[in-house]
């Protein structure tokens, strides 16, 4: 961002939305927490058309300070608060998909809250509206569903507060979504993040200009406890890095704004801007009632609980959060992940590397990561066509293969030939984990083949992608921290292909292969092969095994040099059952049966924990 001033809100305004829509619904709505409101008006907005089958709906959900207007719907329209992602041939592309996104219950842009007259007395409700509850808003957003004759999404995306909306449509009506992105979310808040919700609520409730919640006839009402509140709520959604970027250059120069708020230090003229300009847009008691929902909101305490509820769903998920989020960091996106591998969901995963924190979900700094990840995933939960290893649903113009068409890719290779011999290995029909699953070559030929139960590890961004393009489900985790979240034998086949490597704990992922899978393959190269020990004996230099790619000895990925002799020993070592062996020449292309410790370049081994284990 070229302007320190920007930021999540800039697009935003309390102008009258033109396109909002109106449903009113009559019959009594009983709340969670014990409360009722007689009647319920949705302001919703809607984009693109409603296909024949009515299965092209995807429903988006807003964050705390959001409302319906998601995306412009001409180019005289105000900007929406999600405009880089919504629209048509963008992530979530309204030639494609009909887009439905309702002001959620509780809000002050259309949708009944707090601002909203209550027919019983006359007057707005303000502090007597009731506690309202993820649960709450979503029966109000099923009933706007059900009022469009739609019976089933194709999906439900939503981050932050949106994204907790989008993990209670999976698990509480898990027959009325196909798919589900949930973004930069959690089960539950942490303590640290609820803490800054209870201080802004202070700010708010103890404004002299509060009135008890009653403040709709008294003036212009607590605004400065709200400009507080989201003056605490814009340090929560920066990161430690965008801060320095947008504010130490420049410290000590502040922009030279109207406000009572503190300006002396740049950061402050920004907080003070934000704080005053939502003000204008968003009503205190909506801020009280949606930021107690947020911190209401727990899908399990504990793994167990969390498995419970997640084990409901029938969807599949894509799950995105971002490196530098401190707000919803990334090991409560983990906790969801593994929760979902271990119910055995089908899930993709990635941690978006990113410098803009929690904010990051509604800038467009990363539109061609986590945005074309969302592309790909809603294009192939909407074509049910079996891929082929050379297929992406994307369409040609659209193929985001760019692992395999980057030469300089630890993946890239013309032809995998251990991925022949391996899918030969691997029993028809059989559920497979491939660790280090790169583009997702060997899965597709696995999925081509008629297997349905496959799943692949991955580090690298750019390598998920072209797997969820792929259509198939991956999720980023780094093998040397264990697979903790595969139960005992979840798998019949856990495949190490080309990667062993670049592991640094050996054992461990040995054992760990061993313990979720039935049976493991390893390949890797062979620094045995003729070749190498003459590139060491007769040159005098590091052998460029696995490096054909080229990469060389000073920043090669590989951190193991081993030969099949040396995989031999450590499987007698530690007690590992050695099933079956392939040796490859593959300069040469064909198996090699003669010596291979010295004649073959790559080495299969499929091993077991015990001799009883051969598929």
């Amino acid at each position: 961002m070229t302007d320190s001033f920007e930021s999540s809100d800039s697009v935003r305004s309390g102008r009258t939305l033109k396109y909002a829509q109106y449903i009113t619904f009559d019959e009594v709505l009983h709340l969670e927490h014990g409360g009722e409101l007689p009647q319920v008006t949705v302001a919703y907005e809607t984009y693109g058309k409603l296909n024949a089958n009515r299965d092209n709906a995807v429903l988006v959900c807003h964050a705390l300070s959001g409302d319906s207007h998601v995306a412009r719907h001409e180019e005289d329209d105000d900007p929406g608060w999600w405009d880089f992602y919504v629209g048509p041939g963008k992530p979530i592309d309204t030639d494609r998909y009909f887009v439905i996104c309702p002001n959620i219950l509780g809000g002050c842009r259309g949708t009944t809250g707090p601002n909203s007259i209550d027919q019983r007395t006359g007057r707005p409700y303000g502090a007597d509206f009731p506690v309202v509850t993820i649960a709450d808003i979503v029966a109000v957003q099923a009933k706007l569903i059900d009022h469009l004759h739609i019976y089933q999404l194709l999906a439900v995306v939503g981050g932050s507060l949106g994204g907790h909306m989008a993990l209670w449509w999976a698990t509480y009506l898990p027959d009325r979504i196909k798919g589900t992105i949930a973004i930069a979310t959690s089960p539950r808040l942490t303590s640290q993040s609820l803490a800054f919700d209870v201080v802004a609520r202070n700010a708010i409730i103890r404004d002299p200009n509060y009135h008890a919640g009653q403040y709709y006839d008294h003036g212009p009402g607590p605004q400065t406890g709200l400009a507080i509140a989201r003056m605490l709520g814009h340090i929560t959604y920066l990161s430690r890095e965008a801060m320095i970027e947008k504010f130490d250059s420049d410290r000590f120069n502040p922009r030279d704004i109207r406000t009572e708020f503190e300006t002396r230090f740049s950061v402050g003229s920004y907080l003070a801007y934000q704080g005053d300009r939502f003000v204008e847009r968003f009503d205190a008691n909506s801020y009280l009632t949606l930021s107690m929902t947020v911190d209401l909101f727990n899908l399990g305490a504990t793994p167990r609980e969390l498995a419970d509820t997640l084990g409901r769903s029938q969807c599949r998920w894509l799950i995105i959060s971002f490196s530098s989020d401190w707000l919803f960091p990334t090991f409560q996106s983990r906790e969801i992940v593994d929760t979902l591998i271990h119910e055995g969901k089908a899930v993709s995963y990635c941690n978006v590397r990113s410098d803009c924190g929690h904010d990051a979900f509604l800038l467009p700094n990363e539109l061609d990561s986590y945005g074309e990840m969302m592309r790909l995933f809603l294009v192939n939960l909407d074509d049910d066509t079996p891929k082929t290893t050379q297929w992406c649903a994307a369409g040609p113009e659209k193929c985001c293969d760019s692992a395999m068409q980057n030469p300089t890719s630890i993946f890239h290779q013309h032809h995998r030939l251990d991925y022949d011999s391996i899918v030969e290995l691997i029993a028809p029909g059989a559920s497979v984990l491939d660790l280090g699953c790169g583009n997702g070559e060997l899965l597709a030929r696995l999925r081509e083949r008629g297997h349905e139960r496959i799943m692949g590890i991955e580090l690298d961004q750019d390598s998920i992608k072209t797997s969820i393009c792929r259509g198939l489900d991956v999720v980023q985790a780094d093998l040397n921290q264990g697979l903790s979240a595969f139960g005992d034998k979840q798998f019949d086949f856990v495949v190490l292909s080309q990667t062993l490597q670049a592991v640094h704990d050996v054992p461990r992922v040995l054992s760990e292969m061993l313990r979720v899978g039935i049976e493991s393959i390893v390949s890797f190269p062979n620094l045995g092969y003729h070749e190498y020990r003459r590139e060491l004996v007769e040159q005098g230099r590091a052998p460029h095994a696995g490096s054909a790619d080229g990469y060389n000895w000073y920043n090669t990925p590989t951190v193991r040099f081993l030969s099949i002799a040396d995989f031999e020993e450590l499987c007698k070592q530690q007690g590992y059952h050695i099933h079956r062996q392939v040796h490859l020449d593959t300069q040469a292309g064909h198996r090699v049966d003669e010596d291979p410790n010295l004649n073959a370049d790559v080495a299969i081994v499929v091993i077991g924990d015990s001799e009883g284990n051969m598929q």
